[in-house]
């Protein structure tokens, strides 16, 4: 029998009714399949935990917090394997941190590895697995959670390491939009979009999938499925092995990234200066998006929920980077076109600058990859942007 795994988030296991539903999708699957289901907390679950070590202490140890906020997903898949049973299926929990081996920093752990052996027995002998998403064990066997969106990531270990089929992620979306529909209501869903142009519009501010979900898939070669819970409709279908001989449209999708925050570091010319600079910040386990530098000044964006962090950091590292002054502007969001074209098209990128300017957007900052084109502008301008751009690159539906 084909090896499928099932991931449900947050809204499909919120409350009771929601996981039977989600047991009744289960069922159907089983049927058809070797199932195992990755689930993650009740939505506002991990936020209501979260709340709870803020309040015992302030400067808590993250490997107790990393048990406290991970026990959001063992309630849901012992309730789910519960449903499952009750409605005469095979059924079982396993914890995460039996299976998936992790390390790295507390709170946002990397997976090193699944061991599947017992879970692969399960499979085998009929069982439906229902697995916590979000949680893994460290070699010192500490509980260490994989950060917020974590589970798709679990997910899609998972599947790895069982040599599953497909991995499915139901959502509470039906599928991977050309742009978010809240935005722009003739946003269009995509049947199939590339691996690549995912993993770009995922950390370019897509909340569809975890973009180290994608990333994982992509080097694993798993194809994902972004399924709606709630409707029986077709969704979206990423390709990891994308068949270059297919027909790919040239434009994928526009994100918005409204977790931005501009940093800007008044320093003096020096060699080592942006180094130092993103080592005190890695050092703290924060990550940087867009980079610039100029004769008297260092310019980075960093995800705005962190920016106190970042700050902090970057003051207790003065010395090393020799900034003078640090000036911050959490009211900005990062815009991104994503596709193909922008590899093989220059002009295409150029296009989403005359845009902008034609809408008289604020740039900011702008980056180009292989696959995508940026723009940081003040957040007030991010709606007008956004439609702007989907409507002047065609991606609207009917």
């Amino acid at each position: 029998m084909p090896r499928v795994v099932m991931k449900f988030g947050g809204t499909s296991m919120a409350g009771i009714e929601r996981i039977r539903h989600v047991a009744s999708l289960v069922a159907k699957q089983a049927a058809e399949s070797e199932t195992c289901v990755v689930v993650s907390a009740m939505a506002g679950e991990t936020d209501r935990l979260v709340q709870f070590c803020k309040e015992a202490a302030a400067e808590h140890d993250p490997r107790e917090y990393d048990v406290v906020v991970a026990s959001g997903e063992q309630v849901t898949a012992g309730l789910l394997a519960m449903t499952l049973q009750n409605s005469g299926l095979d059924a079982r929990s396993f914890m995460g941190w039996q299976l998936v081996k992790a390390s790295g920093v507390h709170g946002n752990a990397r997976v090193d590895g699944i061991d599947s052996s017992e879970l692969d027995d399960a499979l085998s002998n009929g069982t439906v697995s229902v697995i916590p998403g979000f949680q893994g064990a460290t070699p010192d066997g500490r509980v260490a959670t994989l950060g917020r969106g974590g589970s798709d990531t679990s997910a899609v270990a998972i599947a790895a390491g069982l040599k599953a089929d497909r991995c499915d992620i139901y959502t509470d979306v039906d599928g991977v939009y050309t742009t978010d529909p809240r935005i722009d209501p003739n946003a269009s869903k995509l049947d199939r979009i590339g691996a690549e142009e995912m993993l770009e519009l995922a950390g370019s501010g897509a909340k569809v999938l975890q973009v180290r979900s994608v990333g994982l898939a992509m080097r694993e070669g798993m194809t994902l499925m972004v399924r709606s819970a709630f409707e029986d409709v077709p969704g979206s279908e990423i390709i990891s092995n994308w068949d270059e001989t297919m027909e790919r449209t040239a434009i994928s999708g526009i994100a918005a990234d409204r977790n931005e925050a501009l940093v800007k570091l008044i320093a003096e010319d020096r060699p080592g200066r942006l180094a130092a600079a993103l080592h005190a910040l890695a050092d703290e386990g924060l990550t940087v998006d867009m980079v610039a530098q100029a004769s008297d000044s260092l310019h980075f964006t960093v995800p705005r929920t962190a920016l106190d962090r970042a700050l902090k950091a970057l003051d207790k590292a003065k010395d090393k980077i020799g900034h003078t002054a640090i000036k911050s502007d959490n009211e900005v969001a990062k815009i991104s076109v994503v596709g193909v074209g922008v590899r093989s098209d220059p002009a295409l990128a150029a296009k989403v600058y005359d845009v902008l300017a034609d809408r008289q957007v604020p740039l900011l900052a702008a980056t180009l990859s292989e696959l995508k084109a940026s723009a940081l502008v003040p957040e007030s301008h991010v709606d007008v942007a956004v439609r702007a751009l989907h409507a002047a690159f065609g991606l609207g539906g009917e």
